[in-house]
């Protein structure tokens, strides 16, 4: 998340996201007052099932720290229907994408939570190893070879996608669906513009991105009759997301198509995945409520009886205020938990639940 200044006004929290061309304003509220029948009305549509109203505007700058960016192509979204509040824990009016990459190059240090921004005037110095970019439809692929098991290595074409908190999408291949590892699980892979993307969790043997082989990696696979008629465009077999671009530090040189990366003290960390199987999100009027997105099926927190809907009160007698989303999700994903008492409040009614985290996939 960066701060933006739109049109002068904020700042304001907004995704920094290269797998998005337009800029996209979830929250209309911080610009001037809009006549939406002034503007041009289409329909977007992400890897959910269904498209979303919106609205084009020609007419909004932004600013990030120094940088400066006028006329940006706008998509405004008449009500937010990505709700990347709740489920980030704090207040987000927005992504930004393809206009600030081309315009800049942007060196993203993931090590220090820090973005660096290069106008044409500066002197930059490259680190790491060059990758090239292929730029289509104002989005940034690369290919990468990957092993979904030890008989099946492909060299295929992936989205490079900052605001994706996966590793890695497995989306098609050969105009069917990615092999997929006998091991694993379904699960809801996360919120598209138009709705959670509903598929498989599992483990690939390897990926090799740029010369730098990760093993063991959490993949998802999405389902193939959803996604196919919103990538076949791109010509894409998937996306790596910032649970893997973390482990570098990257410069985006849109420019001369090129991305350059170097690892940094991620690199080694494992790939986890989630061992309880509940999704939890913030009550966005107060984010302080926190409740139960969804729970999947036969996991631990199934078996637990956890309900979507409830609220969670504490976890392990700490008042659930005192987490933030970012730490129950660590809790969830570590292994050093055994066991995991969750406090809710259902129908009136205060009750407990204890789950036991296990290892999914």
């Amino acid at each position: 998340m960066i701060p933006v200044l739109i049109n002068g006004n904020g700042p304001y929290d907004f995704i920094l996201d290269t797998g998005v061309g337009p800029m996209i304003i979830t929250d209309p509220d911080i610009l001037d007052p809009l006549d939406f029948n002034a503007l041009k009305k289409i329909e977007i549509s992400g890897l959910g099932t269904d498209t979303v109203e919106a609205y084009v505007s020609q007419s909004v700058s932004a600013q990030i720290g120094r940088a400066e960016i006028s006329n940006i192509p706008t998509v405004v979204l008449k009500n937010d229907l990505f709700n990347l509040s709740r489920y980030l824990g704090q207040k987000i009016y927005g992504i930004i994408g393809f206009s600030f990459f081309n315009s800049f190059v942007v060196d993203i240090r993931y090590s220090q939570s820090r973005l660096i921004i290069y106008g044409d005037e500066a002197k930059i110095k490259f680190r790491g190893e060059r990758v090239p970019l292929e730029i289509y439809n104002q989005r940034p692929y690369v290919l990468a070879e990957v092993a979904v098991s030890d008989s099946v290595k492909v060299t295929a074409k992936f989205l490079i996608d900052t605001g994706a908190s996966h590793a890695l999408s497995m989306e098609t291949w050969d105009n069917g669906s990615f092999p997929m590892p006998e091991k694993r699980i379904s699960a809801n892979l996360g919120m598209s513009l138009s709705g959670r993307i509903k598929g498989n969790v599992g483990r690939i043997t390897s990926l090799n991105f740029g010369g730098y082989v990760f093993k063991d990696i959490v993949a998802g696979f999405p389902n193939y009759k959803t996604i196919i008629a919103k990538i076949a465009g791109s010509k894409r077999n998937g996306n790596l997301g910032a649970e893997l671009l973390r482990r570098f530090d990257l410069q985006f040189d849109y420019a001369n198509s090129g991305v350059y990366l170097k690892l940094n003290s991620y690199a080694k960390k494992p790939f986890n995945y989630d061992r309880v199987g509940a999704v939890l999100y913030l009550d966005q009027e107060k984010f302080k409520r926190y409740l139960i997105a969804e729970v999947d099926d036969d996991s631990p927190a199934d078996r637990a009886g956890l309900l979507s809907g409830d609220e969670v009160l504490s976890i392990n007698f700490i008042g659930i205020v005192n987490y933030s989303l970012d730490q129950l999700t660590e809790m969830f994903k570590s292994g050093r938990q055994k066991l995991i008492v969750f406090e809710i409040a259902r129908d009136g009614k205060v009750i407990f639940r204890f789950v036991s985290p296990e290892n999914r996939i």
